[in-house]
């Protein structure tokens, strides 16, 4: 098995652990190796590829599809594949077209794909260890969001929603994520100086966010497309509930009816839902409920099972 992703350990983000886990759970069943592209020097011993992301591993479905025309091939389908790229880019239509199995990582996801090719499609929920649920202090409320400052990851929401918030030294917002854009660096910047209790703390590595995340209140996720959000797996088996923009991706997380959604990009209402998380322990205990019910979706073992499975119909192929 060879897994193709287009980022690799140093990028620490969402494809490169995926890609890494799922290496692990492989072996059991398979040896599994992880490229940025394909074919490489070890190309000849590949029997089967899950490829992530079907835009920016395109030219390496190709040369698979190329030289292995239907031998089993799997593509993972983020974010920006679902709800931009395969909109209108042919290379990330064409890997569609290649593809035995499409794999999506929440449950919305199938319903963005064309119908002629949405039977290819296998849901595999992305799964983290469970975490010990900490007493959160009563004093004030913290959130936290994580994620790199990029444009599809709506750190502008709370920006704003910060400056809305300045004057209540109650609730803190912590925002952890590598200033990959410039501009919204210096926004964030600029937002530390407006709003004294938001903190930009950068880029941490995975251990140091994940326990941000567990001494949290809540996690903030104001992203406007998600394939499946690795965040907010990691808040649920935290302990921690979920305020989330309303986009698919994200209902595809933590279910349609799912209190802790709010109008993507719209910041006074997520200051609204935080200052009722700071007010109402009754809606924060609910949000925890309604999180505890999804957890099971995201134990490693039911991880694992899905992708044995997969492997299984690739095989078949």
């Amino acid at each position: 098995m060879v897994i193709v992703t287009p980022a690799l350990r140093a990028a620490n983000n969402g494809n490169w652990k995926t890609a890494w886990r799922w290496q692990r759970y492989l072996a059991q069943c398979c040896k599994a190796r992880i490229v940025a592209a394909w074919p490489d020097a070890r190309a000849a011993g590949d029997q089967l590829m899950i490829a992530l992301h079907a835009r920016r591993s395109a030219a390496s479905i190709a040369a698979w599809a190329t030289e292995y025309p239907g031998r089993g091939l799997a593509v993972t389908l983020t974010g920006t594949d679902l709800y931009r790229d395969i909109q209108f880019d042919a290379a990330a239509q064409d890997s569609l077209q290649r593809a035995q199995i499409l794999i999506t990582l929440q449950e919305k996801a199938p319903e963005a794909l064309p119908a002629e090719v949405r039977g290819k499609a296998r849901v595999i929920y992305q799964s983290t260890s469970s975490r010990q649920i900490l007493e959160k202090s009563g004093r004030h409320l913290r959130a936290v969001m994580v994620g790199h400052l990029r444009e599809e990851k709506s750190p502008e929401t709370l920006f704003a929603a910060a400056r809305l918030l300045a004057s209540r030294p109650d609730i803190l917002l912590d925002h952890i994520g590598a200033g990959l854009d410039p501009a919204l660096a210096d926004a964030a910047q600029a937002t530390m100086l407006a709003a004294p209790n938001y903190r930009w703390l950068g880029g941490l590595p995975h251990e140091t966010a994940r326990r941000h995340i567990q001494r949290a209140h809540v996690l903030i996720h104001a992203s406007r497309m998600e394939g499946g959000a690795h965040v907010i797996m990691e808040a649920v088996a935290s302990g921690t509930p979920v305020l989330a923009a309303r986009v698919d991706g994200n209902v595809g997380m933590l279910g349609e009816d799912y209190a802790g959604y709010y109008a993507w990009n719209d910041a006074p209402a997520l200051a609204d839902l935080l200052l009722r998380c700071r007010q109402d322990a009754d809606f924060l205990r609910r949000l925890l409920a309604q999180c505890r019910l999804r957890a099971p979706l995201f134990e490693p073992a039911s991880e694992r099972a899905a992708l044995e499975r997969v492997v299984n119909d690739l095989l078949e192929c």
